[in-house]
């Protein structure tokens, strides 16, 4: 079978749907299952080495300039056809309302239309309309939790039916043995937050909790890592500037791999306050990386998390900053919320991922379906 994948997102600096992506291909390269298939990577302009290690797939990548959602809505249905794909495969919230090539989409979250308010108008309205044609014409709808297959069928109109729940995997960033050393030892209580910065991940509160926190114990330090997207717009830096102890905390757009698995083997804690995920992977790696997390009490969050987690129950700095001093500092929650972490890790393997994905792919492309 020919599968046409939409490779936008590996393109720069992948995060989100380009680890999505990225892992599933990794995963891909390793199966026997993928030996019979033929991979054609679409995008508008060179992918130039972003792709992951696929050498163990049969792949070509077809390249036709263009930006935007017009690439999306024009040029990417004839690269699909002129290759003679039997299926197109979207791995990013959307793709082509038309087109004669057999379609599956993965749409991770709808917060676009269960939360108009957190987007430019122009924005949300462009991602309401393509991302709702789309979900309608494919051929199955992938997505990675039951809170968002509740999400797609009752703000988007697809019947459940059509919409497969596919749990992401927890990518493992180990702590080697001088690192677990210092954990047990306390050495750095580095409070960790990965992810784009959006309004609903209430980072500026999650701030002030740490400060908060900080006026106990002027040791501990935060780090965040995630290019600003907020909307309205948040100035990260002048919140921190604006609060005590802004000595304590550092922010940095994005890092690399390397950089990321040396904070997840220094960090003590990770903190995500979201109040609106799809999923919510990166507390899941810091689970991974023996870190115990704290996070907002959500659907979403009990469903992923189940018991490994310190839940708050609202964004407010008074709840966060308990919360935190117990990821840090009080060893029956960290043993409580660590040793209920393998069982929910068990749940989440990129290999089970990347096979369901195929499955549904190429089940999608058969001529009978």
């Amino acid at each position: 079978m020919r599968i046409a994948i939409d490779a936008r997102e590996l393109a720069g600096q992948p995060t989100g749907v380009g680890r999505f992506l990225s892992e599933i291909l990794r995963e891909w390269s390793g199966m026997a299952e993928t030996a019979a298939h033929d991979f054609l990577f679409c995008a508008p302009a060179p992918l130039r080495g972003q792709t992951p290690d696929v050498i163990g797939l049969k792949f070509e990548t077809l390249i036709e300039a263009g930006h935007g959602t017009r690439w999306e809505q024009r040029v990417l249905p004839r690269l699909a056809e002129r290759a003679r794909a039997d299926v197109l495969f979207c791995p990013g919230y959307s793709g082509p309302a038309f087109g004669r090539t057999p379609m599956v989409v993965a749409i991770h979250d709808v917060s676009f239309a269960a939360h108009p308010e957190w987007f430019r108008w122009r924005e949300g309205l462009r991602r309401r309309l393509v991302t709702r044609r789309a979900a309608r014409r494919a051929a199955r709808v992938i997505t990675i939790s039951q809170f968002s297959r509740r999400e797609i069928v009752e703000h988007l109109g697809v019947s459940a039916s059509k919409v497969d729940v596919i749990y992401l995997g927890a990518t493992r960033f180990r702590r080697d043995a001088e690192s677990a050393r210092g954990d047990a030892r306390g050495d750095e209580p580095l409070v960790l937050y990965v992810g784009s910065i959006f309004n609903r991940r209430h980072v500026p509160e999650t701030i002030r909790g740490f400060a908060h926190l900080a006026r106990r114990h002027p040791d501990a330090r935060f780090t965040i890592v995630g290019d600003n997207r907020t909307f309205p717009a948040i100035d990260v830096g002048d919140v921190v500037a604006g609060t005590k102890g802004a000595e304590h905390v550092s922010v940095r757009a994005y890092v690399s791999d390397e950089e990321l698995a040396d904070l997840y083997r220094r960090a003590r804690a990770f903190v995500f306050m979201s109040e609106y995920e799809g999923f919510g992977l990166t507390p899941l790696e810091a689970l991974a990386a023996g870190i115990p997390i704290v996070v907002l009490d959500t659907a979403v969050a009990r469903e992923v998390y189940g018991d490994a987690a310190i839940y708050v129950a609202a964004p407010d700095r008074h709840l966060i900053a308990p919360a935190l001093e117990q990821a840090l500092f009080h060893e029956d929650t960290r043993t409580r919320v660590l040793r209920a972490a393998p069982a929910v890790l068990a749940r989440y393997s990129w290999r089970e991922c990347a096979t369901r994905v195929l499955d549904v792919v190429v089940n999608a492309g058969e001529p009978s379906s």
